[in-house]
């Protein structure tokens, strides 16, 4: 009877964890990432640090900009690096011709205390123009800190990591949707 109860406890334990909830708490905002057949991942934005990115990220995901896009460039080789969403002809174009498009907005670079650690969130931009990020923005697999004062970090991923060390290329993004805390 025990081993029965905790077996069933345990079942229990791996399938709510397997949901991947998470409330921001009062003051937080964090972008929610509702990725096809692999899971949720949740992501602390940086507000106050990255106030214009944050900003500009957060109307698009109001706007469902990012919904049912896919994941444009996946690097795993030689060493896990990122993956990359935010291109719109990724949702019906061919995978390997996304990546050079984004909403039309050009976003002023913002230098944060962030480091390019495991999850952080960036946003993308032209390499020789610092102030041209739009749209897109990577989630690091791994530390890179060649990418250190060169990339806005706006972002972390609090919960779901593990969903993004999964994404494949061309993985798709059902829904983004923005959590608030409340007190």
């Amino acid at each position: 009877m025990l081993r029965t109860i905790a077996s069933l406890i345990l079942l229990l334990t791996a399938a709510f964890g397997q949901c991947q909830l998470y409330s921001p708490r009062p003051g937080q905002t964090v972008l929610k990432l509702e990725i096809e057949g692999r899971g949720n991942v949740y992501i602390l934005l940086h507000t106050k640090e990255a106030p214009k990115t944050s900003a500009h990220i957060a109307t698009l995901v109001k706007k469902a900009f990012y919904d049912g896009q896919r994941f444009h460039r996946v690097e795993r080789n030689p060493k896990p690096f990122l993956v990359q969403i935010g291109d719109p002809t990724s949702r019906t174009g061919a995978i390997g011709d996304a990546g050079g498009t984004g909403s039309g907005a050009r976003i002023p670079f913002e230098l944060t205390k962030f480091k390019n650690v495991v999850g952080a969130v960036g946003l993308c931009r032209n390499f020789d123009d610092k102030d041209s990020g739009d749209s897109q923005f990577y989630i690091l697999l791994d530390r890179s800190s060649f990418l250190d004062g060169n990339y806005s970090v706006f972002g972390q991923v609090v919960v779901g990591l593990d969903v993004i060390k999964k994404i494949q290329l061309g993985d798709r993004l059902v829904a983004a949707t923005i959590m608030a805390g409340t007190p």
